[in-house]
């Protein structure tokens, strides 16, 4: 007995451990065509709105900055809770119907298999890539959190100076060079007047237009957002729609819109940065992909949609229902979910592959079956552990001893 609580015990340390590693391919056993199928989506959608590129980028950044990547940015409010949808920062993000069509898609293909966070992360690499941007491969394998805060939304905001951005990115784990290679994505961005018109007269309160601004621009924007109605510009006023360095051109031609886009060509730590990538549009591309993979992986470590409970596979006592909370009371936007994500048990059952369960003895003989369970996740150990060895080896030592 003491060698069953060992083992059960180094499996469920090892768990949480094993689950929050990203691969590429996660889920070519589950879902091979889930990329494709994504691919298909934004390219449907990009085909009538290259903006939708700049939206994917900004909704995946709002995303990962919070709570991790967990697609929490998804999750809408109720009237008895408000989510980080709410928060201020996020009111004019958009592109969350292509992450519905995208969802939609794939549970028709692959039920209850992608998670909405894997979504937003390979339909934004999709549309960089559509956009003129670098090609990557994207690991997945993330889990879905339930927890939505609008009080959690603590994002750099466009009036930030160099040194407050870098705080929150180094929070974050992102260096300085991961700030400002991020911040390229405003190559394809759009901003609305409310976020810069400060900067056209009265800025810091001096009752002049920010010195740091091309003259030219200025007289050009403040037509704009005279208009009313707080209409949207581009970020990069040269090449708007093309995924490039010509950002950081115009920064250093003092053509940035944003204030923490400008000081970046000014501030002393970033300068050399901002003019190397407007020197050479590869090493921007490069060094982007690195980044926004690094963004990328941030976790929330409480992400629980699809979390397995293994307890009872090993006849251990079956966990009681989850008890309903405020932070459960909430509903995706996702047309796959337009249920809502209450009170219910934690999964009961997993499901593994036919090998494991001639070897194991003991699981459901029927995948159909098993798959008409609620509340049951289906899981083939070999996405999980390296090797499946292990698993069947702790699999059949637990069954020889209870």
């Amino acid at each position: 007995m003491k060698i069953i609580k060992t083992s059960l015990l180094a499996f469920l340390f090892l768990l949480p451990l094993v689950l929050a590693d990203l691969r590429v391919g996660f889920y070519n056993a589950t879902c091979p065509q889930a990329e494709s199928i994504i691919q298909q989506v934004v390219q449907k959608r990009f085909a009538t709105d290259s903006s939708i590129t700049g939206a994917l980028l900004r909704m995946h950044f709002h995303d990962c900055f919070v709570r991790g990547c967990d697609a929490s940015i998804l999750i809408d409010s109720t009237p008895k809770k408000t989510s980080e949808k709410s928060a201020g920062p996020n009111l004019t993000v958009r592109g969350f119907e292509l992450i519905d069509e995208a969802k939609k898609s794939l549970e028709a293909a692959c039920p209850s298999t992608v998670s909405c966070a894997d979504i937003i992360t390979l339909a934004t690499r999709d549309s960089v890539v559509l956009a003129g941007g670098p090609s990557y491969a994207a690991p997945t394998g993330r889990r879905d959190g339930l927890v939505s805060n609008p009080d959690d939304v603590n994002l750099p905001g466009p009036s930030f100076s160099v040194s407050q951005a870098l705080q929150a990115f180094t929070a974050k784990g992102l260096t300085l060079n991961d700030m400002v290679t991020l911040l390229g994505a405003h190559t394809v961005g759009l901003v609305h007047c409310n976020f810069f018109e400060d900067r056209l007269s009265n800025f810091q309160g001096t009752g002049s237009p920010d010195p740091s601004m091309d003259p030219a621009l200025v007289a050009k924007l403040k037509k704009l957002c005279a208009a009313g109605n707080n209409p949207t510009t581009f970020l990069d006023q040269n090449t708007s729609s093309t995924f490039d360095n010509q950002y950081y051109n115009q920064l250093l031609l003092k053509r940035g819109i944003l204030q923490i886009d400008q000081e970046l060509a000014s501030d002393r730590s970033t300068t050399g940065i901002v003019s190397g990538f407007a020197s050479n549009g590869v090493r921007f591309s490069q060094r982007f992909a690195t980044a926004i993979l690094k963004m990328g992986s941030l976790q929330n470590s409480s992400s629980s949609h699809l979390l397995l409970f293994i307890a009872p596979v090993f006849g251990l006592p079956s966990p009681p229902p989850a008890t309903p909370s405020d932070d459960m009371d909430i509903k995706r936007t996702s047309t796959l979910s337009s249920t809502t994500l209450t009170s219910q048990p934690l999964p009961t059952v997993v499901w593994i592959t036919e090998k494991s369960k001639k070897l194991a003895g003991f699981y459901p003989k029927s995948p159909l079956l098993v798959r008409a369970i609620p509340s049951t996740i289906f899981f083939d150990p070999s996405m999980i552990f390296q090797p499946l060895e292990l698993f069947l080896l702790l699999v059949v030592l637990v069954r020889r001893n209870f």
